[in-house]
């Protein structure tokens, strides 16, 4: 099981759903500051500041601001040495206050929900679902799909928590090197004849439309039109967050 997801567990879904819950409540608290990128310093409702584990890699822009409210989660394991995990942070976006999702893992496990129910139709009609199948040069990938008589598909997740247009979300938020690779392996797969797909898993609810910062990274956006351009697809999907649960909610259109 991915680290990070942990602190989820499925929601037993039904129908076309596809859910993830939080194991058990999670704890308000208030950031004091995020540094080494996988720490964090906070401050609970008691009073006391302690250190919690930050599954993000990224710059987290207009995530990380101290003195805001976030949520954590509380490992059962009484061996691990952060005890809390920042799982979502409380942020004005421009419509109003809303959660936003900081856990570059729990995206996996959602998708992973989602392919198994069919909730994602560009996806659906798959009978074997694989996880972290090795590909490309010493990588591995999200999932591979396939059915018999079908090309094989190379699916690539991305976590998307960057919004600084109202409604407009973005990736990446920071130079991802590794991010460009991928595409070029995607794309490596479409070319020998194979189905591959980026796909963009935004944890803002607010989201009505997708798009990339290429003035973060540049590099990565002539590698995305790289990709497109081999053959690569592109689709993006948004959230429902609360302190509860995750839920896939909906396609959105990407731009460009």
């Amino acid at each position: 099981m991915d680290p990070g997801s942990r602190a989820l567990r499925s929601a037993g879904m039904t129908g076309e759903c596809a859910v993830v819950r939080f194991a058990a409540p999670l704890i308000p608290a208030t950031l004091v500051r995020r540094y080494k990128r996988f720490l964090a310093d906070v401050v609970l409702p008691s009073g006391a500041e302690v250190t919690v584990h930050v599954a993000n890699p990224g710059a987290m822009l207009g995530l990380a601001t101290p003195g805001a409210r976030v949520w954590l989660s509380r490992s059962a394991n009484a061996k691990r040495k952060l005890a809390y995990s920042w799982e979502l942070v409380e942020v004005d976006l421009g419509a109003g206050v809303e959660v936003v999702g900081v856990d570059t893992a729990h995206p996996n496990a959602l998708v992973a929900e989602a392919l198994a129910v069919g909730r994602i139709p560009p996806l659906s009609g798959y009978d074997t679902i694989r996880r972290e199948v090795p590909y490309g040069r010493g990588s591995r990938v999200d999932f591979r799909l396939a059915r018999e008589g079908r090309p094989a598909c190379y699916l690539e997740v991305k976590n998307v928590h960057l919004m600084r247009a109202p409604g407009l979300a973005e990736f990446p938020d920071c130079v991802t090197a590794r991010g460009a690779r991928h595409l070029d392996e995607l794309a490596d797969m479409a070319a020998a004849g194979e189905r591959a797909v980026m796909l963009f898993l935004v944890q803002i609810g607010s989201a009505t439309r997708f798009a990339l910062a290429r003035d973060l990274d540049p590099a990565y956006g002539a590698a995305f039109d790289r990709a497109r351009a081999r053959g690569v697809e592109a689709i993006a999907w948004t959230c429902s967050l609360t302190t509860e649960a995750i839920e896939l909610v909906r396609e959105i259109p990407v731009l460009g």
